[in-house]
């Protein structure tokens, strides 16, 4: 019984040696039965464990509560791609199996990707838009504002639209003054933003141009999308340029609207915004134009109060040289008084030594002292004489810079009063009417501002340059 049960077992551990496979056979059979029996599908799950190599090709795992799975997304397949996986991120996924032979994993080759809920596109948006807010491309600290007066707008948009044709007619309507630059460019395909970001590049080094405005008609938001892209939205945040963003109807949002300095509505309307009202304009004006009538007259009274002031101001010659000449009267005084008492001192002085001299009465000595005291007195004569001439010639010197002052002091003032009579001169009523401007009174000499002042047959006299003019009024005309 034992030698059957060997006997069987034995025979049961024959094998064809043609049945043999190797590794990558047997993994290469697999992933063909795989590819050939199992066609593309469409699964829901949960990414987790994402990766992104530097090769570009990304890997990650779909799950659900059981299960798990490998999956490829090659880069070639990630071109149509508008947002980023994240991990957690639910999503649907249309691919291939297959089986990875270098490591014998199950995977699924990823041909096309959509979130789970809501949309491909609308996802890139909100991924796009969260990104930039977080860099702070939104923030309003670095919005320009428009200039008030502006004589130069860029306008990014396609020639072939009705957006160029409504923005010139608001402006020829709103604010003729204004020149427009168009920078053509395609608004709507995959290359579409390279050729905005040029023109607003090109719109940017035109140093003329004052604001920009980026227009486009409304759509769909495939339509729109080149108005989202992340290289776009940077190059209007590089722009030093104020941008006006008028992209669609009023109800359509890009990411361009928002880092744009200023979002408009309509095209139409970015072209209001960004100029005056000319009515406006012209009510300013007159209005400036009374103020400064007013200024005028303010400053021509103010002048002739200055020019009155200065009248007084200005000093008699005559009064200022007898005022010179009383202070050198004083100085003479006062320098014949120093002379009278230093002749005393030294009289005095003269006197004492006498008096010693007679004391001691030497002859020799006394006559010694005689000759001093003549010697003394020779130089005292002499310092006298000396110091008058000094003060002589110091008071020249004194009268000579007197007239030199009077002279200045008044041709300084002679040189203003002539600049106020210049000026007074350019104000004059007179100096208007020599340059062919003429003043109109009626019979009551009140001067006539409008043709319903006068009646018909009534006597007017006009007042010329050089003249008086009358005449008879035998028809008026309102303007």
């Amino acid at each position: 019984m034992v030698a059957q049960v060997l006997s069987l077992s034995a025979s049961r551990l024959m094998f064809n040696h043609d049945e043999i496979y190797s590794v990558s056979t047997f993994l290469g059979l697999c992933r063909r039965s795989l590819e050939n029996n199992i066609p593309y599908c469409w699964v829901q799950g949960e990414i987790s464990n994402l990766s992104r190599p530097s090769s570009g090709h990304w890997y990650f795992s779909l799950k659900d509560e059981r299960c798990a799975i490998r999956c490829a997304l090659f880069r070639l397949n990630q071109r149509k791609l508008k947002f980023a996986l994240e991990n957690g991120m639910s999503v649907v996924l249309r691919g291939a199996p297959t089986l990875y032979e270098a490591r014998g994993d199950f995977q699924v080759v990823v041909q096309q990707i959509e979130p789970a809920g809501i949309g491909n596109l609308q996802l890139a948006f909100d991924q796009l838009k969260n990104k930039l807010r977080a860099e702070g491309l939104f923030d309003a600290v670095h919005k320009s504002s428009l200039p008030e007066f502006i004589k130069t707008i860029a306008v990014v948009s396609s020639a072939n639209g009705a957006v160029i044709h409504d923005i010139i007619n608001v402006l020829n309507k709103r604010y003729p003054f204004a020149n427009i630059k168009l920078y053509d460019t395609l608004v709507q395909g995959d290359t579409a933003h390279h050729q905005i970001i040029k023109a607003l590049q090109m719109a940017e080094a035109d140093k003329r141009c004052e604001v920009i405005i980026l227009a486009r008609g409304g759509g769909s938001m495939e339509d729109l999308w080149t108005f989202n892209e992340e290289s776009l939205a940077r190059a209007i945040f590089a722009c030093k340029t104020p941008i006006v963003s008028a992209i669609g109807h009023e109800t359509d949002t890009t990411i361009a609207d928002f880092v744009a300095d200023i979002k408009a509505p309509t095209p139409s309307a970015a072209a209001a915004m960004v100029t005056p009202d000319k009515t406006e304009l012209l009510i300013r004006l007159a209005k400036l134009r009374r103020n400064l009538s007013s200024a005028i007259d303010q400053t021509l009274e103010r002048n002739q109060f200055l020019l009155q002031q200065l009248q007084f101001r200005i000093i008699d010659p005559s009064q200022e040289l007898q005022h010179k000449a009383q202070r050198l009267d004083d100085a003479e005084v006062r320098l014949t008084r120093a002379i009278k008492t230093l002749k005393t001192l030294n009289q005095a002085k003269l006197k004492t030594l006498h008096t010693e001299l007679h004391q001691h009465s030497p002859a020799r000595f006394i006559a010694y002292k005689i000759e001093q005291s003549k010697l003394a007195q020779e130089r005292l004569l002499k310092a006298g004489a000396k110091c008058s001439g000094l003060f002589k010639i110091k008071l020249k010197h004194i009268n000579t810079q007197l007239q030199k002052n009077m002279a200045y002091s008044l041709s300084k003032s002679t040189s203003k009063l002539n600049n106020h009579a210049k000026a007074l001169h350019i104000l004059s009523p007179l100096s208007t009417l020599s340059r062919g401007y003429s003043i109109t009174h009626d019979e009551d000499n009140s001067v006539l501002h409008s043709a319903a002042q006068v009646d018909v047959g009534a006597i007017i006299s006009t007042t010329l340059h050089q003249g008086k003019l009358l005449s008879k009024v035998y028809d008026k005309k309102d303007n």
